[in-house]
């Protein structure tokens, strides 16, 4: 029998395999069976340059899997979202304190030569680069993907921009609320007859960093075939557009242009919320068996007879009519009481939550989506947990989100070799930066 074990080689992982001893056996063993917590990027390292959403959310996730992230911050104001608030917990946001645990923060101003020499060094014994630069900006400081690449050919180099990194919009910044509005995300988003709405959170960065995440993870396996690394262009547009699915499919196949909904279906009936007594409900009947249900619930069964009303496609037709009356009904009564005669009955339902009722959901608790941690300078912080779980390994003691060049020394000492004399002329001249914490 054969094991797998990876050696790390310059930037790229590299599998030997070799025929292990009886307790390289069980180390392998125990490690299929998940019985020493391994996770799936252990062993895995990433050079974080990217700022605010898409690519430390990316990144987040690849630590939360077991990677080690080195983020790169600008010496004094850090990432940008760290003085996005209120609210501040401590002195740090919580939207930095969101998207940035599991990393290590090393402080390093990149447009000094010295600076830079620091990312080419550090990009040489790391598996990954994450950067969200306006595309050609770190070709300038000699940290472009063909200048690092050179030297690291086992290096995955993941661009993050708002248009993608040729083409004629190329040279802009990418912004969520923008890449939403470009991309026709805006134009679907809001109340019938209503004006476009911004989703309540930025979706097109989530959604970003979720296929830069993908991205990298696919390349990590194409690595250990071929031995080489690769660029992924990844930005903001080509995210949300290929979100867009059947609306986007609609168009190019039907020429059907796209309308707002608010939390209606354009091709089901009922499918969206309801004002009740005290709140809000959302029911979804997508077939003709659901109906009747509702229907039943509501004591309206008179309406399950009514030739208007006995397909879907005749429900659609008299959209505006059968809601009147659902509307009218739903109101007679609270949420909760409601959602009591909806239990058992196959039809899909819940309230419209609010963020307080959300993390007192009971079936959110028990998804354990609630992650505490001790801040080294705010004190006690809560975030949302990840979202997937697996079987042979679990999500704990995640490490803080870091403090601005909390390990800008440490990684300099015991990551690169570098000697304190050294260190010390790097800090004197402001190209690192050191937080020390009390």
């Amino acid at each position: 029998m054969s094991g797998v074990l990876f050696c790390l080689s310059r930037a790229r992982l590299l599998p030997v395999r070799l025929r292990p001893g009886p307790r390289r056996l069980h180390t392998l063993l125990s490690t299929l069976r998940g019985e020493d917590n391994i996770k799936p990027l252990d062993g895995v390292r990433v050079l974080d340059l990217s700022r605010v959403l898409a690519g430390p959310f990316a990144t987040m996730i690849l630590g939360d899997l077991g990677a080690e992230i080195i983020k790169v911050e600008r010496p004094g104001p850090g990432d940008d979202t760290r003085a996005w608030g209120p609210p501040f917990v401590g002195h740090e946001s919580a939207y930095f304190l969101s998207v940035n645990r599991n990393k290590k923060s090393i402080a390093v101003n990149l447009k000094e030569p010295r600076g830079a020499k620091i990312i080419t060094e550090l990009a040489q014994i790391c598996d990954v680069l994450v950067e969200n630069f306006l595309p050609g900006k770190l070709e300038e400081m000699g940290l472009g993907y063909g200048n690092l690449s050179a030297e690291v050919p086992g290096l995955i180099y993941c661009s993050i921009s708002g248009y993608g990194q040729t083409g004629p919009q190329s040279h802009k910044p990418g912004y969520d609320s923008i890449a939403c509005a470009v991309s026709g995300m805006m134009h679907i988003t809001g109340p019938e007859d209503g004006e476009p709405v911004r989703p309540g959170v930025a979706m097109t960065d989530l959604a970003t960093g979720l296929y830069a995440h993908g991205a990298i993870m696919a390349a990590l396996l194409q690595r250990q075939k071929t031995g080489r690394g690769v660029h992924i262009d990844c930005n903001l547009l080509s995210s949300q557009v290929a979100c867009l699915t059947h609306i986007a499919a609609n168009y190019l196949n039907a020429k059907k242009e796209a309308r707002r909904w608010g939390t209606a279906h354009e091709s089901i009936v009922p499918y969206q919320g309801f004002k009740t007594k005290d709140g809000y409900i959302i029911i979804a009947a997508a077939n003709n068996h659901q109906f009747v249900k509702v229907c039943n619930v509501l004591k309206l069964s008179h309406l399950v007879s009514d030739p208007k009303f006995r397909s879907n496609t005749l429900r659609v037709q008299h959209r505006t009519e059968l809601l009147q009356l659902l509307s009218e009904r739903f109101l007679e009564e609270p949420t909760c009481e409601w959602l009591r005669k909806f239990e058992g009955t196959g039809v899909p339902c819940g309230p419209i939550n609010s963020i307080q009722e959300v993390f007192t959901d009971t079936q959110v608790v028990h998804n354990s989506l609630i992650l505490e941690m001790e801040h080294p300078t705010s004190g006690h912080i809560a975030v949302p947990g990840p979202a997937v779980r697996f079987s042979n390994f679990q999500f704990d003691r995640p490490a803080p989100p870091p403090v601005i060049g909390q390990h800008t020394v440490h990684i300099l000492r015991e990551t690169l070799g570098y000697g304190d004399d050294v260190i010390n002329q790097l800090l004197a001249s402001g190209t690192i930066a050191q937080h020390e914490l009390q």
